[in-house]
C-alpha cells in the first residue's frame, strides 16, 4: 500500500475547497494564539462550525474541534511544525467530507478521501463525515440474519442485519480474524462491506487487505485506513468517514457490514486531542464527552423502514481490553451502546480453542429474532450442553471416577468444543453449519479423540458435499429445515456414522 506524504493532505483539502463553487462569502481572518503538538488556539475567529475545515497561512489545513465565543481550538492534519504563533487562519465554511459511491468499492482510502492504493480515483459524490443518525420512525425491527460463517457465533450468538455487535477481548485473541472472516462470508450474498482501520500498524492493515484480496472480498469491500503513523486528527476522523461510505449504500436499499478496528485506539486518539485542547479530564483522563464520541457513531447503524428503502447497516466494533478487564471505562461504555458482545478469552485462545469465544459472557440481544428457522431447529440446546460440559469438566480434572452418564456427557461436550474450533478464513455456509449441528445431535462427534477430530471432520464435510448437495441447496435457498429434509439428512448422516 503506497504512502501519501503528509504534506499533501493540506493541498488535497485546499484543492477540494477551491473547486467548490459557492456564492461570495465574507471571511474573517483570525490569528494563531498558541501552537504545539498539532493543536492550535485561534483568537478573533468567531462564527465557526464544529468540524469546520480551517486554512492556515501556507495552505496548511486543520479542523475546528473546540469553539469559543471569539475564537476556536483546532487540530492540524499535517505539517504541525510549520504553524507558528501569529500566523493567519480563515474559516472555509466547509466541513470534512469523504467520497461515496460504487467506485470506492475495492479501494483503500484515508479519512479525507485520498486513495492510498495508487491509481486514478474519480469520486462520484462527496458527503459530510458527520451526519445525524436515522430517527426512530425511520427504523424497523431487525429481521434478517447476518451470517458470519463462524459456527460458534451463528449458532449461539447470532447477529442480525442492522445490529451492533461488539467484539471484545485482549490483544492477539482473534478479534480482527472474526471480523475479516465475517466480511469474507458475505461473498455472493449481496452484502457490501466497509473495513475501517484506526491506529493499526501499516503492515497489519496491508495483511488484512491481502487476506480480503485472496478471498475475493475486495470486489464488494471498501477500506478506510488511518494508521498509527497518521495524526490523531486523522485517526479521530476515520470511523465517521467509513460510516458515511456505508450509509450511502444503506440509503440505496442495500445491506452493509462495517467493521471498526478498533474503537479503543479511536478513544485514545480523541483523548490525546482533548488533553492538548486543555479540556477537563475525567475517568482514566478521557474527556467527559467520550461516551458521545462512540454513541453518535454506532447509532448510525440501523435497519431502515421500507419507506426509507429497507437497507441496513450492521456494525462490528472492536474494543481491546487489558488483562480481560471488561469493566474498564471504554469497554463498559461501548458495551452499553451496542446490542450484545462477542467476548474472546485469552485462556481459551492459548488452549487451542479458536475462535476463543466465551459463551458465558457473550450475548446477542436481537440476533435470535433474526436467526434462520433452520439454525433455530438445531441450535436450541447448545448453550446448555456447553455449560454442563464445562461444569463437569472442572470436577473431572481431579481424576475421580465418573459414572457412565457423566462420562458420555463429557465426551459429547468435548466433541462440541472441537466442532467449534474453526480455521482462519474458512467460513461455513448455512447448510454446512446446520448439517454439522445435526451430526452433533446424532452423536457423530462423541468419543472422537482431539487429535483425530480434524481428519474426522474433514471426512464428514467431504461426505456432506458429495452426498447431501440437494439437501444443502434447499437449506441455503429457504433458510429452513423441513421435516422431510431433516429426516433425509439424519438418515444420510447416520450412514456416515456407521461407515466411520
Amino acid at each position: 500500500m503506497s504512502q501519501v506524504s503528509q504534506r499533501n493532505i493540506s493541498a488535497f483539502l485546499k484543492q477540494k475547497i477551491d473547486d467548490f463553487n459557492v456564492a461570495p462569502v465574507e471571511f474573517v481572518k483570525g490569528t494563531v494564539a498558541s501552537a504545539g503538538d498539532g493543536v492550535v488556539r485561534i483568537a478573533s475567529l468567531p462564527g465557526r462550525l464544529y468540524g469546520e475545515l480551517l486554512e492556515f497561512d501556507g495552505g496548511i489545513m486543520g479542523m475546528a474541534l473546540d469553539l469559543d465565543e471569539n475564537g476556536a481550538g483546532a487540530v492540524l492534519f499535517d505539517s504541525a511544525d510549520e504553524v507558528k504563533v501569529g500566523d493567519g487562519v480563515r474559516g472555509t465554511g466547509a466541513v470534512a467530507e469523504i467520497p461515496v459511491g460504487n467506485n470506492v468499492l475495492g479501494r483503500v482510502l484515508d479519512p479525507i478521501g485520498r486513495a492510498l492504493d495508487g491509481g486514478d480515483f474519480q469520486p462520484e459524490k462527496y458527503c459530510p463525515v458527520e451526519r445525524p443518525a436515522p430517527s426512530v420512525t425511520d427504523r424497523r425491527p431487525v429481521d434478517k440474519p447476518m451470517q458470519t460463517g463462524i459456527l460458534a457465533i451463528d449458532s449461539m450468538i447470532p447477529i442480525g442485519r442492522g445490529q451492533r455487535e461488539l467484539i471484545i477481548g485482549d490483544r492477539q485473541t482473534g478479534k480482527t480474524t472474526i471480523a475479516v472472516d465475517s466480511i469474507l462470508n458475505q461473498k455472493e450474498t449481496g452484502v457490501l462491506c466497509v473495513y475501517c482501520a484506526i491506529g493499526q500498524k501499516a503492515s497489519t492493515v496491508a495483511q488484512v487487505i491481502q487476506t480480503l484480496q485472496n478471498g475475493g472480498a475486495m470486489d464488494y469491500t471498501a477500506v478506510v485506513a488511518a494508521t498509527a503513523s497518521d495524526s490523531p486528527a486523522m485517526q479521530y476522523l476515520a470511523p465517521y468517514s467509513a460510516c458515511t461510505i456505508a450509509e450511502y449504500f444503506m440509503e440505496q436499499g442495500k445491506d452493509v457490514l462495517i467493521v471498526y478496528d478498533d474503537l479503543s485506539k479511536h478513544a485514545v486518539a480523541y483523548r490525546t486531542i482533548s488533553l492538548l485542547l486543555h479540556r477537563p479530564p475525567g475517568r482514566e483522563a478521557y474527556p467527559g464527552d467520550v461516551f458521545y464520541l462512540h454513541s453518535r457513531l454506532l447509532e448510525r447503524s440501523a435497519c431502515l423502514s421500507r419507506r426509507r428503502g429497507g437497507g441496513s447497516l450492521t456494525a462490528l466494533p472492536i474494543v481491546e481490553t487489558m488483562e480481560n478487564n471488561i469493566s474498564a471505562f471504554i469497554p463498559t461504555n461501548v458495551i452499553s451502546i451496542t446490542d450484545g458482545q462477542i467476548y474472546l478469552e485469552s485462556e481459551l485462545f492459548h488452549s487451542g480453542v479458536r475462535p476463543a469465544v466465551n459463551t458465558g459472557l457473550s450475548v446477542s440481544r436481537v440476533g435470535r429474532a433474526a436467526q434462520t428457522d433452520a439454525m433455530k431447529k438445531v441450535s436450541g440446546t447448545l448453550r446448555i450442553d456447553l455449560s454442563q460440559y464445562r461444569e463437569m469438566a472442572v470436577f473431572a480434572r481431579f481424576g475421580s471416577d465418573v459414572d457412565p452418564a457423566t462420562k458420555r456427557l463429557l465426551e459429547k461436550g468435548e466433541g462440541l468444543v472441537n466442532l467449534f474450533k474453526q480455521g482462519k478464513s474458512k467460513p461455513y455456509p448455512l447448510s454446512r453449519q446446520v448439517l454439522l449441528l445435526l451430526a452433533y445431535s446424532l452423536d457423530l462427534f462423541t468419543g472422537i479423540h482431539e487429535k483425530e477430530f480434524p481428519a474426522h471432520l474433514a471426512d464428514l464435510l467431504a461426505y456432506i458435499d458429495a452426498s447431501c448437495a440437494d439437501l444443502c441447496r434447499v437449506i441455503d435457498e429457504t433458510g429452513d429445515l423441513p421435516e422431510d429434509v431433516k429426516a433425509k439428512a439424519e438418515e444420510r448422516l447416520k450412514a456416515f456414522g456407521q461407515r466411520a
